[in-house]
C-alpha cells in the first residue's frame, strides 16, 4: 500500500462509506481513519495460569497505543496448557495450538489489512505461534511476554510446576508420603505467570527478545510485577514507531539474528522445545537455518547459568541477576553475538546493550562469571546415527553419565511407557523407547514430561535412557533424547526397534545407535507395515496430513 497504510484502503474513500460505518461502530471518530490500524493479539484466558494475567496487559497496550496516536483493534487466540494435558490425550494439541496461534493471528491482521500488531502471550506454544504469524505477514509487529510465574515454596525449597510432576515419581518410589506429595502440588504454582525455570516458555520469551522482537528485560519480568504493566504500554509505544519508520519482522529476524538467540539459547541453559520453534520461525521468515546449525553454535557457546531444572534457581531470579541483556553482553565481548542486528526499537544490538556490564555482579551466582560456566559448551546437543539419520535433540545438562549402552525398553505410546514406571519395571540400564508419539503418528509430538519426571523422582535420571520421537518438556532433564526423525509413523528406524534390543547413547559422540546388524534391518524394514491414522477427522487430521518431520521444525505449510 502507498506509504504502507495498508487500512487506508478500508477507511478512506466515499466508495468504501460501508467499511467506515462499521468502524464507526467501534469507536472510530472522523479524524481516526488516518490513524494506523493496530491489531492487539490477546491470548488471555483463564485455562492456565500463564495466560490469566494477559487481559490486563492488552488494555494497557491499548491504551497505550491510542495515546501514540494508532487505533488498536484488539482480537483474542487461543492457548492450550501444556502443564494441565500433560501426560493425557489432550497433550496432543499443544504442539498443533502453535500452528492455529500462527494461523489466527494471520487471519485476522490480513483479512482487516491491519498496519501493525502487537501480540500478547503466556504459555509455551503462545511465543512462537505468534512469531511465526508475524514473520510469515512481515507487517511491524512486536510481542510482548505475559511473564513468568513466582516460585512456590515448601520447606525451604522454590517450587515449579516440575515439582510436582517428579512428586509423583518420589512417592511411587517411597521417598515422600502421601501428605508431602499433595503440600508439593499445593505450593508449586502460587499464582499468574508461564512455568518459573528456564522451561519453553521462558526459553522461547528470551530468544524472541535476543532477535529483536520485544523489548530489553521484557522476558524474564515476574507476571505478577508492575513493570509488566508499563513493558506492555512501552512496547505500544515503541511500535507505533515502528510503523512510522516501516521496521518489519523481516527486518529483525534473519540469520544472524537467529544465530544470536540460538547462542543464548544454550547460555541460558533453555528447553529442547526452542530447536523446533526456532526452525519453525526461520521457516515463515525465510531464514536459511537447519538443525545441523544448532549443533555448530552449540560448540562455541558455554552455559553461563545457573537454572532450573537441571539447576538451581528460577528465570525472576535470573531477571534480579541482569536478565538477558546480561547474557547478551557477556557473549557480545567474547565475540558470540552478532551486535550489528537490529531491533524493534530501531537501535542495533550492541546500541541496546551499550550500557550494560561487560561482567555479571560478583554478589550472585545465577549467572557464573566467563571463566567459570556451568559448562564449557551448550547443552543442546544434535545426536544422528541409524536411529535418528535426519537427527534428534538432546539436553545434556545435569546429565552424570552422557553415553550409555543397554537394552531397549520398547511402549507404542506414552501412556503404556508411564504405566511400566509406575509399576517400578524400568531398571537402571534400560533404553527406553517411546515411539509413535511423533509429528504425524501421534499426532503433534506430545510431551513426555510425565515419565521423564517419574524416572527423575525414583532416582533413574543419571541410569536409565529414554529416546522418543515426541517431544520433551522444556522441564525434563536427564539422558533423553527426542525428535527423533524420521518418526515412526513413517517407517523411521525407531519403528524397527524390538524390546531387548541393544541401542547406544553417547552425548559426546551426538551418537543415537540401534546395534542391529544392517541385513537384519533390511529385513525388519521389508516387514514393516504402516499404521492407520489416529484420527480421521478433525484439527489433528489436518495437522498429520500437513505436517513436516521435526528436523524441519514440525511445520505445516
Amino acid at each position: 500500500m502507498p506509504d504502507n497504510k495498508r487500512s487506508q484502503a478500508i477507511t478512506q474513500g466515499a466508495k468504501r462509506s460501508p467499511n467506515r460505518a462499521m468502524l464507526r461502530a467501534v469507536g472510530f471518530a472522523d479524524g481516526d481513519f488516518d490513524k494506523p490500524i493496530v491489531g492487539v493479539a490477546n491470548g488471555f484466558s483463564t485455562i492456565t495460569p500463564c495466560n490469566m494475567g494477559l487481559n490486563e496487559l492488552s488494555l494497557s497496550a491499548e491504551r497505550a497505543l491510542r495515546k501514540a496516536g494508532a487505533m488498536p483493534q484488539m482480537f483474542g487466540t487461543i492457548t492450550i496448557s501444556d502443564g494441565i494435558s500433560m501426560g493425557t490425550e489432550g497433550m496432543k494439541y499443544s504442539l498443533v495450538s502453535r500452528e492455529v496461534i500462527a494461523d489466527s493471528i494471520e487471519t485476522a491482521v490480513q483479512g482487516e489489512s491491519m498496519d501493525g500488531v502487537i501480540a500478547i502471550g503466556g504459555c509455551d506454544k503462545n511465543m512462537p505461534g505468534a512469531l511465526i504469524a508475524l514473520a510469515r505477514m512481515n507487517v511491524p509487529a512486536i510481542f510482548v511476554y505475559g511473564g513468568t510465574i513466582k516460585p512456590g515454596h515448601y520447606q525451604g525449597r522454590d517450587l515449579t510446576i516440575v515439582s510436582a510432576f517428579e512428586a509423583v515419581g518420589q512417592y511411587t518410589a517411597h521417598k515422600i508420603d502421601e501428605k508431602e506429595l499433595l503440600e508439593v502440588e499445593r505450593h508449586a504454582c502460587p499464582g499468574a505467570g508461564a512455568c518459573g525455570g528456564m522451561y519453553t516458555a521462558n526459553t522461547m520469551s528470551s530468544a524472541i527478545e535476543v532477535m529483536g522482537m520485544s523489548l530489553p528485560y521484557s522476558s524474564t519480568m515476574a507476571a505478577e510485577d508492575e513493570e509488566k504493566l508499563i513493558s506492555a504500554a512501552r512496547s505500544a509505544e515503541v511500535l507505533v514507531n515502528a510503523i512510522k519508520k516501516q521496521i518489519c519482522p523481516r527486518d529483525l529476524i534473519t540469520r544472524k539474528s537467529m544465530e544470536n538467540a540460538i547462542s543464548v539459547v544454550m547460555a541460558v541453559g533453555g528447553s529442547t522445545n526452542a530447536v523446533l520453534h526456532l526452525l519453525a520461525i526461520a521457516h515463515a521468515a525465510d531464514v536459511d537455518l537447519s538443525i545441523d546449525d544448532f549443533e555448530t553454535i552449540r560448540a562455541r557457546v558455554p552455559v553461563l547459568c545457573d537454572l532450573k531444572p537441571s539447576g538451581r534457581y528460577v528465570t525472576t531470579d535470573l531477571h534480579h541477576a541482569g536478565g538477558i541483556p546480561q547474557v547478551m553482553k557477556m557473549l557480545l565481548v567474547h565475540g558470540l553475538l552478532h551486535g550489528d542486528c537490529m531491533t524493534i526499537s530501531g537501535e542495533t544490538i550492541a546500541e541496546i546493550l551499550r550500557d550494560v556490564p561487560e561482567k555479571p555482579r560478583t554478589d550472585q551466582d545465577i549467572i557464573r562469571q566467563w571463566e567459570n560456566p556451568m559448562y564449557a559448551q551448550g547443552h543442546l546437543a544434535i545426536l544422528k546415527g541409524n536411529l535418528s539419520p535426519e537427527g534428534s535433540v538432546a539436553k545434556i545438562t545435569g546429565v552424570k553419565n552422557p553415553k550409555i549402552t543397554g537394552p531397549a525398553r520398547v511402549f507404542e505410546s506414552e501412556e503404556a511407557c508411564m504405566n511400566a514406571i509406575l509399576a517400578q519395571e524400568i531398571r537402571p540400564g534400560d533404553v527406553v523407547v517411546i515411539r509413535y508419539e511423533g509429528p504425524k503418528g501421534g499426532p503433534g509430538m506430545r510431551e513426555m514430561l510425565s515419565p521423564t519426571s517419574a524416572l527423575i523422582g525414583e532416582g533413574l535420571g543419571d541410569s536409565v535412557g529414554l529416546i522418543t520421537d515426541g517431544r520433551f518438556s522444556g522441564g525434563t532433564y536427564g539422558m533423553v533424547v527426542g525428535h527423533v526423525a524420521p518418526e515412526a509413523f513413517v517407517g523411521g528406524t525407531i519403528a524397527l526397534v524390538r524390546e531387548g534390543d541393544s541401542i547406544t547413547i553417547d552425548a559426546n559422540q551426538r551418537l543415537l545407535q540401534l546395534n542391529v546388524s544392517e541385513d537384519e534391518l533390511a529385513r525388519r524394514r521389508a516387514a514393516w507395515q504402516p499404521r492407520e491414522p489416529r484420527y480421521q477427522r478433525g484439527v489433528l487430521a489436518k495437522y498429520a496430513k500437513l505436517v513436516s518431520t521435526a528436523s524441519r521444525g514440525a511445520i505445516t505449510d
